[in-house]
């Protein structure tokens, strides 16, 4: 299972991008995904640093590793490997 979460249209709402991340984070725990995708857009970037400090802050050790996108800024996905978070 992969989870998918676009932040584009709440990107100024703090308290709205808190709860959608928390929402589909635990969603992904809830069933085992294999990863979230998280889409911050590509804009100045605060978006995606408030991103990652978010499941640094919320979410370590529940997670086997975060993998910003290559091939688009804009994009991050935060995998789960189930065998070795158990």
């Amino acid at each position: 299972m992969k989870l998918k979460l676009d932040l584009h249209n709440i990107f100024s709402n703090t308290n709205a991008i808190d709860a959608a991340l928390r929402g589909v984070m635990d969603e992904a725990i809830e069933k085992h995904a294999e990863y979230v995708e998280i889409i911050p857009g590509k804009g100045s970037g605060q978006l995606k640093k408030t991103v990652l400090r978010f499941l640094e802050n919320s979410y370590k050790g529940r997670y086997s590793r975060i993998e910003k996108d290559d091939k688009n800024f804009g994009r991050i996905f935060v995998h789960f490997n189930w065998n070795k978070l158990r």
